[in-house]
């Protein structure tokens, strides 16, 4: 290759080569992992698990990533508990998730089972069978008039059930809905 052949910003003293020569050795320094981190926090709140996973995948070493994660943690920018509730909350009073699809949803973003239990029991078996009827009512009005009672239950239910509420709970509410609308 001839001398000046190399693309531009790429030779030495770019800014390319200055971000190379900061990192360390093992893929990072705790100062640029934090930064990684607020950056992620800035646009939603995240686990603790899942910004070690978001670490993990741009590099850093399990030393660093638990460096950081635990000087965020220290000054409260992360916080499972409060992350569990807020997301709960949300999902429940905003998509009408119930609360085995919020148990799962929390299970998948590394939340442990005591933050879990503890978010999930805000939300009552009252506001669960409300929430439920809610989204049946809503639904109840884009189907078409004249079909069969048992094929309205079935899909009915089975969109409670896809949307994480127990099926007796789906069945239930189901069943008083489809009374009090005829």
């Amino acid at each position: 290759m001839a001398a000046g052949s190399e693309g531009a910003g790429s030779g030495p003293g770019t800014d390319f080569d200055r971000s190379r020569k900061d990192r360390t050795p093992q893929g990072g320094t705790v100062e640029q992992a934090k930064e990684a981190c607020l950056r992620l926090l800035a646009v939603r709140a995240r686990s603790r698990a899942e910004l070690a996973q978001r670490l993990a995948t741009k590099g850093y070493t399990p030393e660093i990533t638990e460096e950081a994660l635990s000087r965020l943690a220290g000054v409260g920018l992360i916080d499972d508990a409060a992350f569990a509730a807020e997301w709960v909350h949300a999902r429940h009073t905003f998509s009408g998730k119930g609360k085995q699809a919020l148990a799962q949803e929390l299970r998948r973003k590394g939340v442990d089972r005591a933050d879990s239990a503890a978010a999930l029991d805000a939300i009552s078996s009252d506001d669960e069978a409300e929430r439920a009827a809610d989204l049946v009512r809503r639904k109840l009005r884009s189907i078409p008039a004249g079909l069969d009672r048992e094929k309205v239950l079935r899909r009915l239910v089975g969109m409670l059930a896809r949307r994480g509420y127990s099926q007796s709970l789906a069945f239930t509410v189901v069943k008083a809905e489809l009374a009090a609308d005829e």
